[in-house]
């Protein structure tokens, strides 16, 4: 809505405002009334809300939520509720309150909000990743696990992954001009190919206007499904779309949604039996044959489709991209893992999934840039099923649970320096500490039985494609200053600004063949 039929409409706006603020005093006057002595303690509530939209404001400033949740947990203490209008919110930043969210707590707090972009966005919930706990989540989870994310199917399409990468590496060997790569795009490049040929089966490179339309409407969906919008505040004025949020939203979903019409109609056309060669989009066609969930099938199978791209693209070129930066910010350590490489692999050839099991300071690089910029530094949002306990805390059913994932891992009760890049913690002080979800200092996929089911996916393609361009090209700056490390608010965790370098090969020229 423009702003001169927003004014036009003030008199009813402003009487509709005036109704609800003394509708909530109200509200909150009957509760002191009400409350009893004795009644089941909840967490403090952090100070600065206002009337109707609740803490709203303070979440849509210039830094990113996580950083001002956790300038709040440093006031209020690990533990306490904001409101999003008249919803409650429990944010918790310490990991052992944490793993009491996911271990006695789990089944409590498996469920998910109705939020207007989860809607809009997850093709109205189809999204399984963003659905209720139940069946339907279960047997989709399933599927995806079975069809892409097991270790088999890993195994199964390494050279998939391999041959995305050597394409990649192959593709700047050629170019040995000094031009600067934008090394989002690279990554970008690779790990959207190797997801889509595994999903709809074909490769998606080059920049036609198509895709590019495509890469735009998929990095749209995580800057719109983390914003906090009005209608979820103040559902009652949904309609208005005062923000226009929900706009951006129908747009960026019919786009994403014309794609996944297009290649279902393909693959329903091909009417191929599916075999070892079929693709994720084939399984699905073979096993989704009804509706489910009062949804029909082809919205189950664009929508479980949609969440594997999604979930797969942006993660993995995000926690790409921050790796390399934090190795160009400290080049001792950037040495000591090209040591490792050519040590373990020689330069006559690029790495391979089968090399990965000797590079350990590499993979502590990995551990230690999952600690500092984990994929998703606010998990996506829980809610809880019932009422339950955390923290000897009363938290009644439908309270919103977010765990800052970023303000836990950078605990200097866990970590000495924890603002450090340090490998090394994880070959000494911290080698025990894995990724999956039992170590609650560290749970960059999450933990419970919600956790990322792609983990071990993302793993894979982020060791395979840093082992390889950290081994095939000589990396700097194209300026030759540090890297700046400002955060971009978002679902996934980015770089504000570009990460552009220059990529001199430096293996031999039969390794990039």
């Amino acid at each position: 809505m423009d702003l001169e039929n927003l004014l036009s409409q003030l008199p009813i706006f402003t009487m509709a405002v005036l109704f609800f603020c003394l509708f909530f005093a109200f509200s909150f006057l009957s509760r002191r009334h009400t409350h009893k002595p004795g009644a089941r303690k909840e967490p403090p509530e952090a100070g600065g809300a206002w009337p109707l939209i609740g803490h709203l404001h303070l979440l849509g400033g210039p830094q990113p939520p996580h950083v001002t949740l956790g300038n709040m947990a440093d006031k209020y203490g690990p533990i306490f509720t904001i409101r999003i209008g008249g919803r409650k919110n429990l944010i918790v930043s310490n990991s052992e309150l944490t793993k009491e969210c996911f271990t006695v707590n789990d089944i409590a707090f498996a469920g998910r909000p109705k939020t207007v972009a989860f809607e809009v966005l997850g093709y109205d919930y189809a999204i399984f990743s963003l659905n209720s706990y139940g069946s339907y989540w279960r047997d989709l989870r399933k599927t995806a696990i079975v069809e892409v994310l097991s270790n088999h199917k890993i195994h199964m399409n390494s050279h998939v992954m391999l041959s995305e990468v050597k394409t990649a590496m192959k593709d700047s060997y050629n170019n040995k001009s000094m031009v600067a790569t934008e090394m989002a795009k690279w990554f970008g490049e690779i790990s959207l190919n190797v997801l889509f040929r595994l999903v709809v089966g074909k490769r998606f490179t080059g920049h036609s206007e198509e895709n590019e339309k495509m890469r735009n409407a998929l990095r749209n969906f995580f800057d719109l499904a983390a914003s906090f919008v009005v209608g979820d505040a103040i559902p009652w004025l949904r309609w208005l779309d005062l923000d226009g949020g929900e706009k951006a939203m129908k747009k960026t979903a019919k786009e994403l949604d014309e794609f996944m019409h297009t290649w279902l109609d393909e693959h329903r056309r091909r009417s191929k039996n599916r075999g070892e060669e079929g693709d994720y989009m084939d399984a699905l066609i073979s096993n989704v044959d009804q509706a489910s969930n009062g949804l029909d099938v082809d919205a189950i199978i664009k929508a479980t489709c949609v969440t594997l791209l999604l979930a797969g693209t942006d993660t993995t070129t995000g926690t790409l991209t921050w790796a390399l930066a934090l190795l160009l910010n400290n080049r001792h350590v950037l040495n000591k893992v090209i040591h490792e490489l050519d040590t373990q692999i020689g330069k006559n050839r690029t790495a391979s999934d089968t090399d990965l099991k000797n590079l350990v300071y590499l993979q502590a690089v990995v551990k230690e840039t999952l600690r500092l910029y984990p994929p998703v530094v606010l998990n996506v949002p829980h809610q809880s099923m019932k009422d339950c306990v955390v923290g000897g805390y009363h938290i009644p059913a439908g309270t919103q649970l977010w765990n800052n994932i970023s303000k836990i891992q950078r605990d200097p009760t866990l970590y000495d320096d924890p603002l450090e890049f340090r490998p090394e913690r994880f070959l000494t002080t911290h080698k025990d500490i894995d990724l999956r979800g039992q170590h609650f200092e560290l749970i960059p996929f999450g933990a419970g039985r919600r956790m990322c089911p792609g983990m071990s996916f993302g793993l894979q393609m982020v060791q395979l494609t840093l082992a390889n361009v950290l081994h095939g090209f000589d990396i700097v700056t194209v300026d030759g200053k540090p890297v700046d490390m400002v955060e971009r608010s978002g679902l996934t965790n980015a770089k504000a600004n570009p990460l552009e370098v220059i990529l001199t090969p430096r293996l031999s020229a039969e390794a990039y063949a």
